[in-house]
């Protein structure tokens, strides 16, 4: 359970960062914020999430002030899951509704094309199985 706890700080505070550059922070913003903040003043721990973002949206590709800020997010996450373990569930649902869905892979094999005593004249079009079909 450790290991996943580890997991689930490291992604967080990575996705978070990640997030803070984006249109989708003002609405993760005060949602961390409280999560956060248990037993502060959310308007406090927003604003401290907002010097980071400023932090980070200024880093402009210096990657060793964004990862400076990434550890501070990471530990206050660890300090909430440490004081409240139940928070992690919360947590993963926040990360999920505004983690960007990422495209499944798609799988192919080897493209094999033989054409044998055979003249073209014009496109040949090549495409893979359809879903359904066999």
């Amino acid at each position: 359970m450790e290991a996943e706890i580890a997991q689930l700080v490291t992604t967080g505070a990575t996705t978070v960062v990640g997030l803070m550059a984006t249109e989708a922070w003002t609405q993760l913003r005060s949602r961390l914020a409280g999560l956060l903040g248990r037993g502060r003043d959310a308007e406090e721990v927003s604003a401290e999430l907002e010097e980071i973002r400023v932090e980070v949206v200024r880093a402009d590709g210096d990657t060793g002030l964004v990862d400076d800020q990434t550890a501070e997010v990471r530990n206050r996450i660890r300090r909430l899951l440490r004081q409240d373990p139940q928070a992690a569930g919360e947590l993963r649902s926040l990360l999920e509704e505004f983690t960007p869905q990422q495209p499944q892979s798609i799988t192919t094999g080897p493209v094999i094309n033989t054409m044998r005593d055979m003249t073209v004249h014009g496109n040949v079009i090549q495409t893979g199985p359809q879903i359904g079909r066999q």
